[in-house]
């Protein structure tokens, strides 16, 4: 399973109640419910609740977990009690909202004092690159709408009464794959032979420990993601919007 987040380093354990923010198929959400966590995943797209919902709550009763599900919803508005939540996630989300502080401000609500939030972004880096390459990648409905850099996102978080406690990287093999779909267009992307494969590249490497130990590499390199690993502080009230 292919995880952008790494769920030691979140410190993920039986018990735990998890929220992913912005979930899509739930991949987070399965890896959770394997280290013994309660997990809910929340998130806009239909398409992809309908595709991870049933297999979740499946697997969910399968382990004897309470909570195994997928809602639809936004960040803005979590459908959640103050502090429910002992860890969170979010991936790749707040490149596509407009206002992120208020959307960590959210997350920070539903996050217990002393609970523990991965959030991750693409790299600056990659997200020039991309850029240079094409305006497709910006652009398409959907698409990215900031380039951070990291010190942007951890200032966010800690006006939102999180400490950042790490830093991590991950899917140096992404990059290419990204190059190589700007290169082509992203709205003809899925036509060109040479995304098709090394998008089957991709999946194959996923299962590969010799893949896994390259991608380790690439990471130090040229890494697609970015992820702030932090804490919500006890009696730390997030920033008010200016």
């Amino acid at each position: 399973m292919l995880l952008t987040v790494d769920l030691d380093r979140l410190d993920v354990r039986p018990g735990h109640r998890l929220l992913d923010a912005g979930c899509g198929e739930g991949r987070h959400c399965f890896g959770a419910l394997e280290r013994g966590a309660e997990v809910v995943g929340i998130d806009l797209d239909a398409d992809s609740l309908r595709a991870g919902a049933r297999p979740l709550a499946s697997r969910g009763r399968l382990l004897g977990r309470r909570l195994a599900s997928m809602l639809r919803g936004d960040v803005f508005a979590l459908p959640f009690p103050d502090a429910s939540f002992d860890r969170v996630i979010c991936s790749e989300v707040m490149e596509h909202v407009h206002d992120y502080r208020a959307a960590l401000r959210e997350l920070a609500r539903v996050t217990r004092p002393g609970g523990r939030l991965a959030v991750t972004i693409p790299t600056a880096t990659s997200e020039h690159l991309y850029l240079r390459l094409g305006d497709d990648y910006f652009e398409s409905p959907g698409g990215h709408i900031r380039i951070f850099r990291p010190r942007q996102l951890a200032r966010a978080l800690a006006g939102s009464g999180f400490r950042t406690t790490g830093v991590g990287f991950a899917h140096g093999l992404h990059t290419p794959y990204w190059v190589l779909r700007s290169l082509a267009g992203l709205p003809r992307a899925d036509a060109s032979p040479l995304v098709r494969a090394y998008r089957h590249f991709l999946i194959r490497a996923t299962a590969s420990r010799a893949m896994g130990a390259l991608e380790s590499a690439l990471n130090r390199v040229c890494p697609k993601s970015l992820i702030l690993y932090a804490e919500r502080v006890a009696g730390a009230a997030p920033a008010s919007a200016a």
